[in-house]
């Protein structure tokens, strides 16, 4: 449900058939030629209009089987489409969307508030604003698909959007993917570099958000851990949406830590990380982990790989880790 003086409406811009530009995926081959089927839609939070996309491969049928629907949730300096829907023409499949499209999910991404097709606000787009975002996108959602749990994952600030939407609605989250996720920050160098700006995040709701500093994502841990061409492409598909982009996590991530209590995910978690990612410690996310009561959870280190898992040279392995805990089969309780 919207929470209170939300409402939340759906609109279609038109369903599109768009062919695949990208090269053939590490572990997911392309199709010749494929088509996904794709489609737009807006939800509605107060006065703020969030976009939605939705891809799958082929459109959905008034009797067919309901596909597993998994919601991928963005982090603080990129919007939806170039964090998960990137084309790096001749560079092999970056689009995460194509992945799990082509596994037989219905996968579904939003641009969050002040990002992408969004409404831009004088807020700052914080993980309560993000939270608020996801309840109500999650109506369109069943409304359109005929279910109302779903899987999610989230990178980064992402990450911390989709567990603390766990927590705040614990009956729309199947399976949890948390990708390049902060608990505490204790310990972090990119968190304690951050944190010499943590003034500026308070007294600014934007923040300027350029080509240099999308490419230091892929160079502030550990160069080489992915391919030159990936952050000229984002820039290429990110820039023509403004220059700057909210502080609001940036914010949380350096003055407010913790924002989730492990204690109190109830879904099956699958935390990931990127071996030399400085966003989080080992030791850190391992407590978190270590706290989470249920016993369908897994840890898994993405080896060669930084902060930008899924844009890494090895995120085949973030795919195929994922795959594999989202179609667990289910188990009776003990």
């Amino acid at each position: 449900m919207a929470g209170k003086n939300q409402t939340t409406t759906t609109s279609r811009r038109g369903v599109l058939l768009s062919a695949s530009l990208s090269a053939a995926a590490v572990a997911v081959p392309a199709v010749a030629g494929e088509l996904f089927w794709t489609a737009r839609y807006q939800a509605r939070k107060g006065d703020v209009t969030l976009a939605m996309y939705r891809k799958r491969l082929h459109a959905p049928g008034p009797n067919e089987a309901k596909l597993p629907v998994l919601f991928l949730v963005h982090g603080s300096s990129i919007s939806a489409l170039p964090s998960f829907d990137l084309t790096v023409p001749g560079a092999g499949e970056y689009s995460l969307m194509n992945v799990f499209a082509r596994y037989g999910f219905d996968v579904w991404t939003m641009d969050f508030e002040g990002y992408g097709k969004s409404s831009v606000t004088s807020g700052n787009s914080d993980i309560a604003s993000g939270v608020a975002d996801l309840r109500a996108a999650t109506p369109v959602v069943e409304h359109e698909t005929g279910q109302s749990k779903f899987h999610f994952m989230g990178e980064s600030s992402g990450a911390i959007r989709a567990a603390a939407f766990a927590v705040a609605e614990p009956g729309r989250v199947d399976r949890l993917v948390l990708e390049a996720f902060t608990y505490t920050g204790k310990g972090s160098p990119t968190l304690s570099k951050r944190g010499e700006q943590t003034e500026f995040y308070r007294t600014h709701n934007r923040r300027p958000r350029g080509e240099n500093m999308i490419k230091s994502i892929f160079t502030r841990d550990k160069p080489g851990t992915s391919d030159p061409r990936v952050p000229l492409a984002i820039a290429k598909a990110e820039m023509p949406n403004g220059d700057s982009v909210p502080t609001g996590t940036y914010l949380d991530m350096t003055a407010n830590l913790p924002l989730v209590d492990p204690t109190k995910v109830q879904s099956p978690v699958l935390m990931v990380r990127g071996q030399y990612d400085g966003i989080s410690t080992e030791e850190d996310l391992l407590d978190f982990f270590t706290k989470l009561p249920t016993p369908d959870k897994q840890y898994a280190v993405i080896p060669g790989a930084a902060h930008a898992v899924g844009m890494s040279l090895t995120r085949a392995d973030l795919w195929h880790v994922m795959h594999e805990f989202l179609t667990m089969p289910k188990t009776a309780p003990a």
